[in-house]
């Protein structure tokens, strides 16, 4: 009697099934909505950055050498 009562319990339909698929989905797909829409938000920002003067003064820089260091013996 009580594994009747327990297994009827535990059953779920078809429908209720569904609607929690369904449910479940949209909620991630409302997340990946939200990370596409920030990963073009960022990449707008990052261009935007990267055309500052900050990033093409250190591009016009020529290399320097550091190896006339004492911590490189200096022979």
């Amino acid at each position: 009697m009580l594994n009747k009562l327990i297994s009827k319990a535990l059953l779920v339909t078809t429908t209720q099934l569904t609607i929690i698929l369904i449910a479940v989905a949209s909620i991630f797909l409302v997340f990946i909505i939200i990370a596409i829409i920030k990963m073009y938000k960022l990449k707008a920002e990052n261009k935007k950055l990267m055309e500052t003067n900050a990033f093409k003064d250190v591009d016009d820089e020529s290399y320097k050498d550091f190896t006339g260091g004492h911590l490189y013996g200096d022979n």
